[in-house]
């Protein structure tokens, strides 16, 4: 799968996607926001800027998703 597909999300789609997967989120700190993976897993992420790509994939990793299922979640 091409970089080009997760490039340009916003964290706060990034944090949807994730709650969608099962996630909890909470409150982190500033303009952070902690989301909890029903494994444990704990993923913090800016809630208003746009994502990079290395961070967002990282955070994929974290949760236990791929990333089409994780496109599919947006």
């Amino acid at each position: 799968m091409g970089v080009g597909k997760i490039r340009g999300i916003r964290g706060h789609e990034a944090v949807r996607a994730f709650v969608r997967a099962g996630g909890v989120m909470r409150q982190g700190k500033g303009d952070h926001v902690n989301i909890k993976m029903p494994s444990g897993v704990i993923i913090t992420l800016p809630w208003s800027k746009n994502l990079k790509v290395g961070l967002l994939t990282a955070a994929i990793k974290k949760a236990g998703l791929t990333k089409e299922e994780f496109l599919e979640l947006l």
